[in-house]
């Protein structure tokens, strides 16, 4: 805790004077543009990869950047979907998975996770794209995971569009869907072609082409 302590008061007396101003603007509302969806893993944070400032970005973070479909059950994911959606009216939602992800790791593997009953309830949402990937050949163990990670972005980019929000604004328009997937050591990123279903390197996507 010393180190987050430390770290506060580093930002209290560093980086808060230096956007004084934006914290001010946002005391009392908040224009985020994007919904982003990342997995809870520390190594991806959200705001340092894509560099934006407080109120850049809503974000949702969980255990294998998961999204249930839409049900009658409320959920904290579902509930925050329709919040951006509907009330702050993002513009774009990105559902973000990363590289060495240990959620997709254990479905790629059938880790036995009997005692994270918990956990291993959650990663059902994920059974679309284990179906997908155990269907595929793999030249390797890596490449069966990080096919696994792949498959479970797309998988969880249907799994939105089930949400009535999301449909709704995709029907008039009004926001688009990304997928991305992060590799963590050279600090890379690919995106979802929708056209080729390959993801390329986000420089070289067609959407975000200069």
């Amino acid at each position: 805790m010393k180190g987050i302590i430390d770290g506060f008061l580093k930002f209290q007396r560093d980086a808060y004077p230096q956007r004084r101003k934006l914290f001010k603007e946002l005391a009392n509302s908040q224009t985020p543009s994007t919904l982003f969806i990342s997995c809870s893993d520390s190594r991806l944070v959200p705001e340092l990869v894509t560099q934006q400032e407080p109120g850049g970005l809503f974000v949702i973070r969980n255990a294998g950047n998961i999204v249930p479909s839409f049900g009658p059950e409320p959920g904290g994911v579902s509930a925050t979907v329709e919040y951006a959606v509907s009330a702050l009216e993002v513009k774009d939602i990105v559902i973000c998975g990363h590289s060495d992800c240990r959620a997709m790791t254990a479905i790629a593997t059938c880790k036995c996770l009997d005692n994270m009953p918990a956990v291993a309830n959650w990663l059902r949402y994920s059974d679309s794209a284990r179906v997908v990937n155990e269907a595929r050949e793999h030249s390797s163990l890596a490449e069966r995971v990080s096919s696994m990670v792949r498959e479970n972005v797309i998988a969880q980019l249907n799994n939105i569009k089930t949400h009535p929000s999301v449909a709704l604004a995709l029907a008039l328009g009004k926001v688009k869907l990304h997928g991305w997937v992060y590799d963590i050591e050279p600090g890379t990123i690919s995106a979802l072609d929708e056209v080729t279903r390959n993801f390329i390197p986000l420089v070289d996507h067609p959407s975000y082409a200069d």
